[in-house]
């Protein structure tokens, strides 16, 4: 998922400065989600338009170098930055303006970067919690829309959070209740598709126990991260009736840790809700949406996979699952289910077998031409 990031840099020598539009409550943005539940819309940076990720967990906001070039940004000076998944280097440069709904962000910093690879999820720019806190944010997930606000309006009713800004960093940041133990700081990250993320002596606070725990894995902008992950049915948010969410755990000196705080909350939960985030009136709001109370989908073939042209790609088998019992290796690729090509197979943005009813026997071909069979299963 996407980084967190945390420079320690000086302030520019042009000082922000932020309007909104009279009308700025009516511009709502259109977004979609990214397969990695990413908040993707339409930007435009320095006259030049394209697509960016709202990213409240992230301190600054960040331009790839690609794009970066296209809009005349030119960094003037670098310095090594702590992300998910490892350091990365950030450029600094400053921006005439950047716009999107009802709000207009002039002059101020933006950071150059490149994550490990390439940003994924079709997006040039991760617009952070520098832009973002000056204002509300009203993030309608049903009708996958959003909007900026003033700070201080409430334009909907639900249960309330503390939220505030933290420092040195600047991302927002609350609580959450596992299994009866409250947990702080959390930082509010709409730029993580995870649910719940803990460090491990936040976890291991709760006190809770399950044999069923497994692995994922997650990007940030140093890279690739493996977490343990399990299901459970005791996340309270605000003060709300507990839910069941999926949990990631960080092993001993996670990003978590050694930022200071407790865990993540991301999109992955945050979309069963409509949200207000109001850093600077301290308070998140959330009303319940229409999939608060659906199932999490859990894996039973245990292949994470990503599409890789005509193909698709293993990216990570989880631990203790059919796949891995199987002998499946990340790098592998599948050209083919039960005799239907991946293009096909793909073709409305998901692969059903991978979350497929227990029993189920389905028959794959890899591209070097040999078959296997992977028989689904519960397994966390």
């Amino acid at each position: 998922m996407l980084a967190l990031l945390l420079p320690v840099v000086a302030l520019a020598q042009l000082q922000p400065a932020t309007t909104l539009a009279p009308d700025t409550e009516a511009r709502w943005i259109d977004f979609e989600l990214t397969a990695y539940n990413q908040i993707r819309f339409a930007v435009e940076l320095n006259g030049h338009a394209s697509w960016a990720i709202l990213d409240t967990g992230l301190s600054d906001t960040i331009v790839a170098s690609r794009f970066a070039r296209t809009a005349g940004l030119t960094p003037t000076r670098r310095q090594q930055a702590l992300a998910i998944g490892g350091g990365v280097e950030v450029g600094w440069a400053e921006t005439a303006s950047v716009r999107f709904g009802g709000l207009t962000r002039t002059h101020g910093r933006v950071g150059i970067a490149d994550p490990a690879g390439e940003i994924r999820f079709g997006a040039d720019i991760l617009v952070g919690a520098d832009i973002l806190s000056c204002c509300a944010l009203d993030i309608d997930y049903d009708a996958r829309r959003f909007r900026i606000l003033s700070s201080g309006r409430m334009p909907f009713t639900g249960s309330t959070a503390p939220l505030r800004r933290r420092s040195p960093n600047g991302v927002y940041q609350s609580e959450v209740t596992v299994a009866g133990k409250r947990l702080k700081p959390i930082i509010v990250d709409t730029g993580d598709g995870g649910a719940l993320t803990l460090g491990r002596t936040a976890w291991t606070s709760t006190g809770y126990r399950s044999a069923r725990i497994t692995t994922t894995l997650g990007w940030g902008m140093g890279g690739a991260v493996v977490t343990d992950t399990l299901v459970i049915p005791s996340l309270s948010l605000a003060g709300m009736p507990e839910r069941e969410a999926e949990v990631r755990i960080e092993g001993e000196g996670g990003f978590s840790a050694s930022v200071g705080a407790a865990g993540r909350l991301g999109t992955g939960m945050l979309q069963r809700y409509r949200v207000l985030l109001d850093p600077r009136a301290g308070r998140m709001i959330l009303q319940p949406g229409k999939a608060v109370a659906a199932p999490f989908p859990r894996s039973t073939s245990g292949l994470l996979i990503e599409l890789a042209g005509t193909a698709l790609r293993v990216v990570h088998v989880m631990r203790y699952s059919p796949a891995a019992a199987g002998g499946w290796k990340a790098g592998e690729q599948i050209c083919s289910a039960d005799g239907v090509p991946v293009p096909e197979d793909v073709k409305d943005g998901a692969v059903e077998w991978t979350v497929g009813a227990p029993g189920r026997v389905v028959r794959l071909r890899l591209c070097d031409g040999t078959e296997r069979s992977l028989t689904l299963a519960d397994f966390y």
